[in-house]
C-alpha cells in the first residue's frame, strides 16, 4: 500500500470515530434584524460604537491581534458573519463543526458563525450557490461589515463559486436571501450601509475567503462542473483570499505534474495567497481543531502566529502538523479582517456624527 493510501485509510478510521462520537442538535439563535432604508444609514446610526471602544478599536494593529485584544476589545464590539462550508462526504461536516467551536472558543461570537435559521455550524456544498451568495449580501446590509467565507474540500470549490455568484459570473442579477427566515426576498438590491444608496446584490464583496483541499475527485460531481482553472481565479468579490493545498493530497490529487497543481490567482484586484500544507495534514480532518483550545502551549502559539513565521526550536510539539498551521493562519486572517471591518465602521460613524 502506498503512503498516500495509508494516510487515506487512517483518515477514514478517524472519520468513523467521529461518527460514533455523535453530535448534539442546537436550537437556532435569536437574531435581531433591521429594516434599512435608503438615505438613512440605518445600520451605522442604530447601534453606534461608543467613543472609548471606538478609540481602542482604531488603536489595534490588524496584523498583530493578541488574545487580550480579542477578549478586552473585539468581544465588546460587533462582528462580521462567517460562513463555513463543509466538505461533501458524510460525516465530514463534523470536522467543520469542530473548527466553528474552535473559533468560538478563541473568542469569536458563536451567533455570527452558526446559521441563524437552523443553528448549524456550516453550510452544505450541495446547496444552491445563489442562496449562499444572497445570504452574504443580506448580511452585509444588516451588519455594515463585509462577511467572511471559509470552505473545506468540496466546500472550498463551493466557496470560490459563491464568490463568482457575487461577481455576476453565472447570472446578471442576484436575489437577496434572508437567512433568518431561510427565504428569498423579492429584490436583487440592498441598501449599502456606507453610502445609504441602493446597490445591486451583485458585486457585494467578502472581506476574507479561503479554501483548503479544493479540487481532485470533487470535480466529477455535477454540482461542481466548471473549468478547474477558472475555479482558481479569484474575482474581486474577495478583498483577500488564501488558498491552502496539501502536499500529495490523495483526495484533491495535488501531486506534482497533475493538472490540479494550479495556484490560485487574482482575476483582478483581490489579494491572493497560496499556502502549502505538509503531507502530514489530513485532507478530511484538516478543520478538526476544537482540541487546540485545551492545549495551552499550542493555543498560545496559534494566538501569536503571523503568516510567514518560520518554525522555531521552541515551538510546542506537533504545531508543524497541518491542522495547527491551517487553524492558526485562518484565525489570524479572521482577526485581521474583524479589526479592519470594525475600524472602517468606526470611521464612517464618526464622519456621520460630524455631519458628513
Amino acid at each position: 500500500m502506498t503512503s498516500a493510501c495509508k494516510r487515506a485509510a487512517s483518515t477514514w478510521a478517524l472519520v468513523a470515530a467521529l461518527v460514533l462520537s455523535g453530535c448534539a442538535a442546537t436550537a437556532p439563535f435569536a437574531v435581531e434584524t433591521l429594516e434599512p432604508k435608503a438615505g438613512e444609514h440605518t445600520v451605522l446610526r442604530t447601534h453606534p460604537i461608543g467613543r472609548d471602544l471606538g478609540d481602542r478599536i482604531l488603536a489595534l494593529d490588524p496584523m498583530h491581534v493578541s488574545a487580550s485584544d480579542v477578549a478586552n476589545v473585539l468581544a465588546q464590539a460587533p462582528a462580521p458573519r462567517i460562513m463555513l462550508i463543509h466538505g461533501g462526504i458524510y460525516p465530514v461536516y463534523l470536522a467543520m463543526e469542530s473548527f466553528g467551536s474552535f473559533l468560538a472558543g478563541m473568542g469569536y461570537p458563536e451567533a455570527k458563525i452558526r446559521d441563524p435559521a437552523s443553528g448549524a455550524w456550516s453550510y452544505s456544498p450541495y446547496g444552491y450557490t445563489p442562496r449562499l451568495a444572497g445570504i452574504l449580501a443580506w448580511q452585509y446590509e444588516q451588519d455594515a461589515m463585509r462577511p467572511m467565507l471559509v470552505g473545506h474540500s468540496q466546500g472550498g470549490l463551493y466557496a470560490v463559486k459563491v464568490l463568482k455568484e457575487l461577481a455576476g459570473v453565472y447570472r446578471p442579477s442576484l436575489e437577496v436571501w434572508n437567512p433568518v427566515t431561510d427565504a428569498v426576498e423579492t429584490r436583487d438590491a440592498i441598501v449599502d450601509p456606507y453610502t445609504g444608496r441602493m446597490r445591486p446584490a451583485i458585486g457585494v464583496p467578502v472581506s476574507y475567503a479561503s479554501a483548503i483541499g479544493a479540487g481532485g475527485w470533487s470535480l466529477i460531481l455535477p454540482n461542481q462542473w466548471d473549468d478547474f482553472t477558472s475555479l482558481r481565479k479569484i474575482p474581486d468579490t474577495a478583498v483577500e483570499f488564501t488558498g491552502f493545498d496539501i502536499d500529495d493530497d490523495p483526495f484533491a490529487l495535488s501531486f506534482p505534474g497533475t493538472p490540479f497543481e494550479v495556484p490560485y490567482v487574482a482575476a483582478g484586484t483581490a489579494k491572493v495567497r497560496n499556502v502549502a500544507l505538509p503531507t502530514t495534514t489530513s485532507h478530511v480532518l484538516a478543520p478538526l481543531s476544537r482540541d487546540f483550545l485545551d492545549d495551552a502551549p499550542v493555543r498560545r502559539w496559534i494566538d501569536d502566529y503571523v503568516p510567514g513565521r518560520a518554525p522555531r526550536a521552541d515551538d510546542p510539539p506537533g504545531v508543524a502538523a497541518g491542522q495547527a498551521l491551517w487553524a492558526a493562519d485562518v484565525w489570524h486572517s479572521i482577526k485581521k479582517h474583524w479589526v479592519l471591518e470594525l475600524q472602517r465602521m468606526v470611521r464612517a460613524e464618526r464622519v456621520l456624527a460630524a455631519g458628513g
